[in-house]
């Protein structure tokens, strides 16, 4: 089986997905996305992109890995 990829050259590649970003963001649109697809090779996976750039590339986490990411700025 072959590895799945870390990343899609552009998030318009994710169809059906439902970008968010965190709710301390401002309206100045310099923050990361996230979404959870919920179908093809990509389920369970977590993609983050930059809001700025909506149809460039987005990065694919593993949930473990997002967890771990995000836990850094915690304290």
């Amino acid at each position: 089986m072959s590895a799945l990829p870390r990343n899609v050259p552009s998030s318009t590649d994710l169809h059906g997905v439902r970008w968010l970003r965190s709710s301390y963001s401002t309206g100045a649109n310099n923050c990361v996305e996230t979404a959870l697809p919920r179908s093809g090779p990509w389920t369970g996976l977590l993609a983050v992109r930059d809001s700025k750039d909506p149809a460039g590339p987005a990065l694919l986490l593993s949930p473990g890995s997002w967890t771990d990411f995000t836990a850094a700025f915690q304290s």
